[in-house]
This record gives C-alpha cells, sequence and structure tokens, in this order.
C-alpha cells in the first residue's frame, strides 16, 4: 500500500503545486487509511479518496473596501466547499495575512473528517480572507465584512453552507457579516455560527473548542487512571481557544503555565489563575494587546520574545505533564515534540488545527503518548456550532448547562470512536489511526450510498 500512497501523493502535489499545508493534510490521513483500502477494496474502485481530495466546489473573488483614510484596500476572499455527503458545508473563516489556497483547502479537507467525528450531520468546509482585523478600527472591520459577505452571501444557507469563525473572525466579525447577509437576502436564517446570545447564538460556543480539548485530554488520560488533578500543563495561543483551554484546566484543577501570541509568550511558574486569566481575556477580547502585557502585570512571569534564528519553540521546553497547542498549524515540529517528551509530557490534544507536523506526531507516536489530534480533539467547536444550528432550526435556545452537557458527550464519543477503531484496525491506542478512519467510514459509505457525483 506503500506505494498506492507514493503515487497518490507524487500525483497530487503535481496537481496541486504550493500547497505544502494540504499535502501534509492529506498525507497522514492516507497513511492511517492503507489499513482500510486493503481491508475494503471497493473504497479504491470507487476512487472515494480521489474524490475526497478534490473540492466540490471552491469560491475566489475579490474584496474591495475603504479604510478610514478614504484610501481603497483589496483583499482576496476564499470559500472552499469541500465535502457535502453528510450534510451542509460546515467550517470557519479565517481573517489572517497568511491565509492562501493551501491553508484553506487543508483546513477544509480536516473538517470533513472532524465534522464526521462530532456524530452530527455536517460535510467540510473552510474560507477566509488574506485581510487582517488586527490594528484596523471596528469601522473598518465591518466595511470588509459587508463587502465580503456581498459576495459570500450567493454560495452559503441554512441548507447548503453555515461558515462560523476562526483565527481573526470573532463575535465582532460574525456580526458584521451576518448583519449584511440578512440585509441582502432579506430573511432571518441560522446561516452563520458563533452568532450573538441575543440574535440567534448558543451557549458555550466560545467555549467549545477550548473546553472540547480538554474533555477530550481528559478521557485518554483517564485510560490510564488519572484525573487533571494537580497536573502542570502547557498551552500556546492567547485567543479563543487558549483562554478556554485554560479556563477547563483550572476548572479541572490543573495548573496551565503558559500563553503565547505572535511575538512571544509567557511562562508563570506559580501557575495561570483564574484572576490572571481575566486579565488575558480583556487584554486580548477587549484591548486587543500583546502577551507580554501579562509578564509586566504579574511579576511571577517571564516574557520570551520569538526568536527566528531558533528551530524550535522554547515554550515547548518546560516541564509539565500535558500540552495544548492551541495557536496555529506545525507550531510543533520534531525538536518540540521530542523536548515535550523529554520534559515529562504524556498527553497531548491538539486545540489549533494540524499544529504538529508530521516527524513530531511520528515521535509522539514513538513514544507511546497519549496524542489527540486535532480532528478529534478540537472538533468541540464545530460540535457546538452543528448544536447551534438545531437551536436554530428549533428556534429554542438551550440552557447553558444543556449545551455543556451535549459538548461532554459528544467529546467522550468522538474518543470512544478513536479508540474502538484503531483497535478494530489493529493499531490499539493509537489516536491518529483511530480518528482518521473514524471519520473516514462514514463520509466514504455516504460516497458510495450517492453514486458518482
Amino acid at each position: 500500500m506503500s506505494d498506492f500512497v507514493k503515487n497518490f501523493m507524487a500525483d497530487l502535489k503535481a496537481k496541486n503545486p504550493d500547497q505544502p499545508e494540504f499535502h501534509q493534510a492529506v498525507e497522514e490521513v492516507l497513511e492511517s487509511l492503507s489499513i482500510v483500502l486493503e481491508r475494503h477494496p471497493e473504497y479504491r474502485s470507487a476512487k472515494i479518496i480521489e474524490r475526497m481530495v478534490e473540492p466540490e466546489r471552491l469560491i475566489m473573488f475579490r474584496v474591495p473596501w475603504i479604510d478610514d483614510q478614504g484610501e481603497i484596500q483589496v483583499n482576496r476572499g476564499y470559500r472552499i466547499e469541500m465535502n457535502s455527503a453528510i450534510g451542509p458545508y460546515k467550517g470557519g473563516l479565517r481573517f489572517h495575512p497568511s491565509v492562501n489556497l493551501g491553508i484553506l483547502k487543508f483546513l477544509a479537507f480536516e473538517q470533513v473528517f472532524k465534522n464526521s467525528l462530532t456524530t452530527l450531520p455536517m460535510g467540510g468546509g473552510k474560507g477566509g480572507s488574506d485581510f487582517d482585523p488586527k490594528g484596523k478600527s471596528d469601522n473598518e472591520v465591518m466595511r470588509f465584512c459587508q463587502s465580503f459577505m456581498t459576495e459570500l452571501h450567493r454560495h452559503i444557507g441554512p441548507d447548503t453552507d453555515v461558515p462560523a469563525g476562526d483565527i481573526g473572525v470573532g463575535g465582532r466579525e460574525i456580526g458584521y457579516m451576518f448583519g449584511q447577509y440578512k440585509r441582502l437576502r432579506n430573511e432571518f436564517t441560522g446561516v452563520l455560527t458563533g452568532k450573538g446570545l441575543n440574535w440567534g447564538g448558543s451557549l458555550i460556543r466560545p467555549e467549545a473548542t477550548g473546553y472540547g480539548s480538554v474533555y477530550f485530554a481528559a478521557e485518554m488520560l483517564a485510560t490510564r487512571g488519572e484525573t487533571f488533578e494537580g497536573k502542570t500543563c502547557l498551552v500556546s495561543g492567547s485567543g479563543n481557544v487558549a483562554q478556554y483551554t485554560v479556563e477547563k484546566l483550572l476548572q479541572l484543577g490543573a495548573k496551565p503555565v503558559t500563553l503565547s501570541d505572535s511575538s512571544g509568550y509567557i511562562y508563570d511558574e506559580e501557575g495561570i489563575t483564574s484572576e490572571k486569566l481575566e486579565f488575558v481575556m480583556e487584554l486580548k477580547n477587549i484591548r486587543r494587546g500583546r502577551i507580554k502585557e501579562y509578564a509586566e502585570e504579574f511579576k511571577s512571569a517571564v516574557y520570551t520574545p520569538v526568536d527566528p534564528k531558533l528551530d524550535y519553540n522554547p515554550l515547548w521546553n518546560h516541564k509539565a505533564d500535558a500540552a495544548f497547542p492551541s495557536a496555529t498549524q506545525n507550531e510543533i515540529n520534531a525538536k518540540d515534540a521530542q523536548h515535550l517528551v523529554d520534559n515529562g509530557v504524556k498527553a497531548v490534544s491538539e486545540g489549533a488545527n494540524m499544529p504538529t507536523t508530521l516527524d513530531g506526531v511520528k515521535i509522539f507516536l514513538d513514544n507511546k503518548i497519549l496524542y489527540g489530534p486535532a480532528k478529534a480533539a478540537n472538533a468541540g467547536g464545530v460540535a457546538v456550532s452543528g448544536l447551534e444550528m438545531s437551536q436554530n432550526s428549533q428556534r429554542l435556545p438551550w440552557t447553558r448547562e444543556e449545551v455543556d452537557q451535549k459538548l461532554h458527550n459528544i467529546m467522550k464519543s468522538i474518543h470512544k470512536t478513536c479508540v474502538d477503531t484503531a483497535e478494530r484496525f489493529g493499531t490499539p491506542g493509537n489516536y491518529v489511526n483511530g480518528a482518521n478512519i473514524g471519520g473516514f467510514l462514514k463520509v466514504a459509505d455516504a460516497m458510495l450510498d450517492q453514486g458518482v457525483v
């Protein structure tokens, strides 16, 4: 089967040059699926993999807008509608200068498997723009969002494609886009998730990805008879996912000690407490400041700026029990993974999308680390987006406790699928195989049922 993978990847790279993240995501899945394709030749003959790596629809458009100085700016907008075999396309919008076709295709491809694992009827998609909301006024962000939605509205809808937020797209951006969609379509419908609570949003949605990755890690630890009580945890990032990862870790008795942003990271040996987390939330969500201000506020913390000359991230080189990469893709390379192993980390739960390189993943698996890959561990966000869609369809809001309980149950179910599937295909304890195969089977069987479309 390795010949099949090699040939398939050579063909994929030739057809999709300059998309390394997409190549990486597909290769990681293919390596897990070798076992399945041997047992089920019908997937090979129906060309399921070949169809899965091609988006059903790829939309690219210009986004012109006017800044506060009256200058015209032009950005590029995208929506990748990857696979709708089990439900309408579902996946976030990312506004960040690094956004390009390859990154969005990798995210959309991952989303197909992640959404399949949630047990909810959702296909996979992703979108966004190379627009950077950082440093822009609210009015500039509004004008950009309105221009972006003026094009995107033709391609989405509650039964077609339901975007959500991602990096650079929070409640403010969702609000501006929803307002423009409503104005253009003359309908109030659940077309975006992550909406404000008083106009169709769901409780627990902002917390969901962070909470979910901690719930998943707790399930992994439980397989070894352990809990989070007293455990030291490394968390990267300082946005939505990282903030709520820290919050849930504190609730479970753990001691988170790191946070980061694109300029550097803080290490607080005494632990990030609830009071310190409040400071971070105000700093990041309201003042939109930099994480180094944490070290200026709390003397127990040390701030280390990013050093581009280093070939590893020092954040991952501290003694700890668990790690939660919650910033961005490929933030843990082979050297970082080895540092985590050497420093006693026994569980890694990915809050970001594909934050570990293939070499890093291999080190985790070789060292029998409890490793929760993103498509399983961070599926909590899209799971609660799916619950928001259900509430919108029913025109009924659920209580905080109801949504949190449903989220917890979904993460337990994803964990069980990973464990059972890995065992069924002869690789017990391998969460990567469990997640990839578990997500694949549901989508592949639906594709077989629906014919060549």
